[in-house]
């Protein structure tokens, strides 16, 4: 029997008791009254009744206890179970959140180590590449500087070997004018006397042949110098072009000013007009471009002049048509989305314009600018393709040159910038670009090339003659650029125009697409030397008052012809 089952009889007993003693004064009240006699013998009967009722309720108490007492531990029980049980559900919980709480930071602890493991990764490569390419850089420089002094040293002793014969020859010269002066006074006193002519006279006349025979020989030493030239310059500059644009090959591709969206049914026409047409207004008005919708079958035509708007109405309505949820503030959503991914796209596009080029070092904003160049076109050529070739061209050509690589093709990519600029700047792209790429410290020759690629400013190195040259190899490649009849008209209506203003020309021929011009001259009025004379001069002419892509040969043409007639 447990402790509370003890203290229950305990309580039990005394509550009997309490009723016997209660019991048993009542009844000797009772008894006073009667008889001694009959007392002694009724208070024994009491006793004995007493007593057996006090075992018998002792005995109903213990049993009544033990019941109740047995009801409150199987209670306890339970409820000690209960709680067991739910303490081990809420311990298992507890255990399955701290687990995945650990494997979640453990996840999020190796992502970052891993993120940071590739940053030092990209890090160590792009300095590595970097190291690389300066190693190479003064490879090449030790190199020419080798070149050099083996040069300087070669030009020393022949400089100093020719000043010897200079010498040499300068006394033999003197003995020969004494002699020659000796020789002309005794020719001039028997001139004298032979002609009859004074020697004022004969010095007249002979000035005139000699002015004349001057002209000529001039004539024909500046045709033979001329003639030397064009043929060393244009070998080595017709080499070093055809290996570059041999090496360089890329496609063009002619911008325009519409894109042709294709749609699943003719239906899906109508959601983009919407009721009333407010689908319609509400997407022109939050891309900035001309929407139409015709009868072109299962097409729609996406139309404007600014590349960048009209690619995010591209790809919104494509995604407009997908989500089929179709209404202005969704448009509006949408297109504001696709915007702001575009511009995430031109910082991409930028950085691997500069990783194809192998150029690093480059501030943010200028690969941004770079990345502009996508959206951007030049005569129809998209301007991102024709900057990265115009790089390729500058670097080829650098190599052959012994120049330094890096800056030709920093400044050839980099040549064009100045057309991303926003159009509240005035002023030519070319210094507008040379402005921008001093804001973010470019190297001033870099700055200089890209001022003086269309002769804005004066060239101040080689990579500015490169880079301008590279753009148009670039710009005259056959169908890089389109051009409009106008302007073409009019070009060829100048050429010939600058030809007929020389004097002796009869006829002119723009011809292959104005490539070259065919002039047609008197024959008596001008000759053979003349003529180069005049090809040379036309074409200093067109060079300096006529833009143009690419060269334009001048082909200067005199015939004599004789007629006779047999009767």
């Amino acid at each position: 029997m447990c402790e509370a089952e003890f203290f229950y009889c305990i309580f039990l007993t005394t509550k009997g008791w309490c009723g016997f003693i209660i019991f048993h004064t009542y009844n000797l009240n009772l008894n006073v009254q009667r008889k001694v006699k009959d007392s002694i013998m009724n208070e024994v009967t009491i006793i004995i009744l007493s007593i057996v009722g006090l075992i018998v309720g002792f005995g109903l108490s213990y049993f009544a206890g033990n019941k109740t007492a047995i009801a409150k531990i199987a209670d306890a029980e339970q409820r000690k179970k209960a709680i067991l049980d739910e303490a081990d559900k809420e311990a298992k919980s507890m255990k399955k959140e701290k687990l995945l709480e650990a494997k979640e930071e453990w996840h999020k602890r190796k992502q970052e180590f891993e993120a940071d493991a590739n940053v030092k990764r990209n890090k160590m490569q792009a300095q590595e590449k970097q190291l690389k390419s300066r190693e190479e850089g003064v490879e090449n420089k030790l190199e020419l500087i080798s070149r050099k002094e083996k040069q300087v040293q070669l030009t020393e002793k022949d400089f100093q070997r020719k000043q010897e014969l200079i010498t040499e020859r300068e006394v033999a010269v003197q003995e020969k004018m004494k002699e020659v002066e000796h020789l002309a006074n005794e020719q001039t006193v028997r001139l004298e006397r032979i002609t009859g002519m004074s020697r004022d006279d004969a010095k007249k006349f002979l000035m005139e042949n000699m002015i004349n025979d001057a002209k000529t020989e001039a004539a024909q030493l500046i045709k033979d110098v001329r003639d030397e030239a064009k043929i060393t310059a244009n070998k080595e500059a017709q080499r070093l072009v055809i290996q570059a644009i041999q090496r360089t090959a890329s496609d063009h591709s002619v911008e325009t000013t519409v894109s042709v969206l294709n749609i699943a049914s003719e239906e899906m026409k109508g959601r983009i007009i919407g009721r009333e047409g407010r689908n319609i207004r509400a997407f022109e008005s939050a891309t900035g471009i001309d929407l139409i919708i015709d009868d072109t079958p299962e097409a729609v035509v996406i139309s404007g002049f600014d590349p960048f708007r009209r690619e995010v109405a591209r790809v919104a309505l494509e995604r407009l048509m997908g989500d089929g949820r179709i209404h202005p503030a969704r448009i509006e959503e949408v297109v504001n989305k696709t915007r702001k991914e575009l511009e995430e796209e031109i910082i991409r596009v930028g950085e691997n314009a500069l990783l194809e080029l192998n150029i690093h070092n480059v501030h943010p904003e200028i690969t941004r600018y770079v990345g502009r160049m996508k959206y951007r076109s030049s005569y129809g050529q998209n301007l991102l393709h024709h900057s990265i070739e115009v790089g390729f061209l500058c670097g080829i050509m650098a190599v052959e040159l012994g120049l330094d690589v890096h800056q030709a093709k920093r400044a050839g990519l980099l040549h064009d910038i100045g057309k991303c600029v926003d159009r509240e700047v005035e002023g030519p792209h070319a210094l507008l670009g040379m402005e921008l790429a001093k804001k973010y410290k470019e190297h001033p020759l870099i700055c200089n090339a890209i001022g003086a690629h269309h002769d804005d400013i004066e060239m101040e190195s080689a990579i500015a003659v490169l880079v301008q040259a590279a753009d148009s190899i670039s710009g005259a490649r056959p169908g890089a650029r389109r051009e409009s009849v106008e302007n073409y008209v009019k070009r060829l209506e100048k050429l010939e125009e600058l030809a007929t203003s020389f004097d002796g020309v009869t006829k002119t021929f723009a011809i292959q697409a104005g490539r070259e011009v065919r002039v047609i001259v008197e024959p008596e009025r001008i000759d053979d030397l003349h003529a180069d004379q005049l090809a040379h001069d036309l074409a200093s002419r067109i060079e300096n008052e006529m833009e143009y892509p690419g060269q334009i040969k001048v082909t200067v043409i005199r015939e004599h012809r004789s007629y006779g007639l047999a009767k």
